[in-house]
């Protein structure tokens, strides 16, 4: 299993960024897959989970009406659109196949790609 993020950067507060995991090693359009985040010296959070039709199945409340999941099996790739940034979205982003439990993930992520919101 092999899961690449992409897409990070230093955004302007209000700003936007498209996230981008690439997946590959194993059958990317028959797993649910999420994003989560670890801001500085915060635990991690699940920001969403989308289901292998495409259907968000969990997201967080922080981050709702701001931040879309998609995804293109076609393209074994994963994406989350984040837009009206905050400096509190401030982390590093990860994308994976399992979930959030307390501060551990279960499954398979990526190393993650840093995002700062700040003026």
């Amino acid at each position: 299993v092999q899961l690449v993020e992409s897409g990070g950067g230093l955004v302007q507060p209000g700003g936007s960024l498209r996230l981008s995991c690439a997946a590959s090693g194993f059958s990317f359009r028959n797993y649910d897959m999420s994003w989560a985040r670890q801001a500085p010296g915060k635990g991690l959070e699940l920001v969403g989970r989308i289901n292998v039709l495409g259907r968000v199945i969990d997201d967080a409340v922080s981050v709702k009406g701001r931040f879309t999941i998609s995804r293109d099996n076609a393209k074994n790739t994963l994406y989350l659109q984040m837009n009206s940034l905050k400096t509190e979205d401030t982390a590093v982003y990860y994308c994976g196949t399992g979930t959030v439990r307390g501060n551990f993930r279960t499954g398979d992520w990526g190393q993650g790609t840093q995002v700062t919101v700040s003026s």
